[in-house]
């Protein structure tokens, strides 16, 4: 009986986790599965698949994180997504070298170290009445920041967030607050199910931690799905999983905001079919890795 094991959180209150769903499906297709926090001193040798699910704090303790994932990564067991892909993720400079490709972005400016200049100077650039200052290394809007060019007062309180990490600048895209953030969701490359999350009441940020919703889209634009695939089709490695995250613009074309392929919530609940699916393709992932196995040890 091969066993899975679901990389998550020490301390899941106040988190919304919905990964437990996928669990039965497995089970029914024969396997054991069980959800593990990154941080607890584990034998991964024990695993034959480790899927990185919801490990939301990893971002405070990168090091540590990725010596763990290393450790899976050396174990029999095979991790997913992988460490190159991880690696390649984690750091949001990746979004430049998709746009090197082609890919629409939320026009992004990368600072080295954030300075008020660099506020100032990204008003100018930008043309716009509002800012989004957000780590370059980051997850759940932690250190996100709206800042106002009228209220220049308040643009010192953000930069101690930013003495050790380099932070990114954008406009703050109005679209957000008026209709929200559009996020697809992918497993081995094929659009499982599309999810509208808009913020909450006297908030900008769209995460159900920060009071955003959850509206379900059952018949995606066209063009929301075009620049979602555009900008998975210039991945460098194919992911198990993935999600797209994308806002309009003023001109309504759909601009990247992350490609998240390391511990995306998947928002299972929110489309019935898509825990069945996964595990499902987690099974046919597992056995087609067997047959390749055999074949190159025979």
């Amino acid at each position: 009986m091969p066993v899975c094991a679901f990389l998550s959180i020490s301390n899941t209150e106040g988190w919304f986790i919905d990964d437990d769903l996928v669990h039965p499906y497995l089970e029914e297709f024969g396997w054991t599965v069980q959800n593990i926090p990154w941080d607890q001193e584990t034998d991964w040798n024990r695993f034959d698949l480790v899927v990185i699910r919801s490990p939301w704090d990893y971002q405070d303790h990168l090091t540590e994180f990725l010596r763990v994932l290393y450790k899976i990564n050396q174990s029999k067991a095979i991790l997913l997504n992988s460490l190159e892909l991880v690696h390649w993720n984690v750091n949001k400079s990746y979004l430049f070298e998709l746009e090197s490709k082609g890919v629409e972005l939320v026009p992004t400016i990368k600072p080295t170290i954030l300075q008020l200049a660099d506020i100032r100077n990204a008003f100018e650039v930008f043309q716009t009445d509002e800012l989004i200052v957000k780590p370059q290394i980051g997850a759940n809007a932690d250190d996100t920041f709206r800042l106002k060019k009228s209220d220049e007062a308040s643009w010192n309180t953000v930069l101690p967030y930013f003495k050790n990490k380099v932070g990114m600048l954008q406009p703050f895209m109005n679209s957000v607050i008026e209709e929200g953030e559009f996020s697809l969701m992918y497993f081995k490359g094929k659009l499982s199910h599309t999810i509208l999350k808009t913020v909450g009441k006297g908030d900008f940020r769209v995460q159900e931690e920060h009071g955003g919703g959850v509206i379900p889209i059952s018949s995606p634009e066209t063009k929301l799905i075009e620049a979602a695939q555009k900008a998975l089709a210039a991945l460098p490695l194919e992911p198990f999983y993935a999600r797209v995250d994308l806002v309009r613009t003023p001109e309504n074309t759909f601009a990247l905001m992350e490609l998240e392929l390391i511990e995306p919530c998947l928002y299972f609940r929110f489309d019935p079919n898509s825990p069945r699916v996964f595990a499902e393709l987690l099974d046919e992932f597992w056995k087609n890795s067997q047959v390749i196995t055999t074949s190159t040890t025979s």
